[in-house]
């Protein structure tokens, strides 16, 4: 059994804290879009407790592979906030280019940050990432229903 320091345990939360909270976000967007909307704020604002544990593992003297993930999470929301609810721009369909394709490389590099440095802590975590990243990944895609009558922005 691998026994893990404090820093790597703060690390392991943030990333699957991370993943389910967009795993939570997705599918209520699904199945519940209003309500999705209503809270989606939550999922941009949740980047400032992130970035609050990357700059405690810069402190702490950590690796930039385990305090990336936050920052990125911090850049990606800041970015999402802004196109989603305060210019509420509608982007992703028809797809604007010039804010989808940053929006997401921003959301797949914090995504990735969090989970790539999992292997360097247990191969069982970066697994049981890919496994929540896979699933998330299916609600994310799925949840984008152009021909739903959307009130708000995606």
């Amino acid at each position: 059994m691998v026994t893990l320091s404090n820093h790597a345990i703060l690390f392991v939360a943030s990333a699957f804290l991370f993943q389910a909270v967009l795993i939570v976000h997705f599918a209520l967007r699904k199945w519940r879009f209003d309500t999705a909307m209503r809270y989606g704020p939550i999922v941009y604002a949740l980047c400032v407790p992130a970035a609050a544990v990357s700059a405690l593992l810069i402190l702490l003297g950590k690796s930039w592979a385990f305090w990336s993930a936050g920052f990125t999470y911090l850049i990606w929301a800041a970015f999402g906030y802004t196109v989603d609810f305060a210019w509420r721009i509608q982007w992703r369909s028809p797809i604007r280019w010039p804010i989808f394709g940053p929006y997401v490389g921003l959301y797949l590099a914090a995504v990735l940050f969090y989970w790539w440095p999992l292997a360097l802590i247990s191969n069982a975590l970066w697994y049981a990432y890919a496994v929540l990243f896979i699933a998330s990944t299916l609600l994310n895609v799925t949840s984008h229903n152009p021909g739903a009558k959307r009130t708000q922005a995606e």
